[in-house]
């Protein structure tokens, strides 16, 4: 059964926009199902078929110091509060996942990514984030920071402070503050490092 008989595009903005579907139920009643993407109408997963990420998360630890990992409190306008989160970006037209966390990583933190290429190829693809409501997926960057913090490289939009996290205050933050479910998925391996391992074992499965 063809479930998406059609779509038509309902709005008009460079960044994100609300698709409606032509939709079927199991028992082929139409309705309209609704969702957003980023991406331009000819280019939505639903006629492509294709995977490519539009976003990238940040597991970064410092070069010197890679018992502390970096976090970032971010001011989020749809909550009207701070959240805590890993930083994170857009993949720019052009631009491979790498790249875009090197640029991401300095605009909001102002340190230099040195990207770990070790581990499991497949733990790098691009994971769906909330396929009920957009076609959007996001893949992980792995890596190590150095440098001085800054803000001198973030936009007016963006109030983000930057924290170098170790085990105890990663716990503390995750019981009592808001946290991105990405955040709190990858915080999960670095909080079951034990004294010993290298940064990144859990990447080699």
């Amino acid at each position: 059964m063809e479930r998406c008989k059609g779509i038509k595009k309902l709005t008009e903005n460079r960044f994100l926009n609300l698709y409606e579907i032509d939709a079927r139920t199991n028992s082929e009643k139409p309705f309209s199902y609704y969702f957003a993407s980023r991406n331009s109408e000819d280019n939505l997963k639903l006629k492509t078929k294709q995977n490519h990420p539009e976003g990238i998360v940040i597991y970064a630890l410092l070069k010197e110091e890679p018992e502390k990992i970096v976090l970032i409190r971010q001011y989020r306008y749809p909550l009207d509060t701070y959240l805590y989160e890993l930083p994170a970006g857009l993949v720019d037209a052009g631009e491979t996942p790498e790249q875009a966390a090197i640029r991401e990583m300095k605009e909001e933190t102002g340190l230099s990514l040195e990207v770990y290429q070790g581990g499991a190829d497949f733990l790098r693809k691009p994971f769906f984030i909330g396929p009920g409501f957009t076609d959007e997926s996001s893949t992980s960057v792995f890596g190590f920071v150095q440098g001085n913090v800054s803000k001198s490289f973030c936009e007016d939009t963006e109030s983000i402070e930057v924290i170098f996290a170790d085990k105890t205050m990663v716990r503390e933050i995750l019981q009592k503050e808001r946290v991105s479910l990405r955040a709190m998925l990858l915080l999960m391996n670095f909080l079951q490092r034990k004294e010993g391992q290298k940064p990144f074992e859990f990447l080699e499965v």
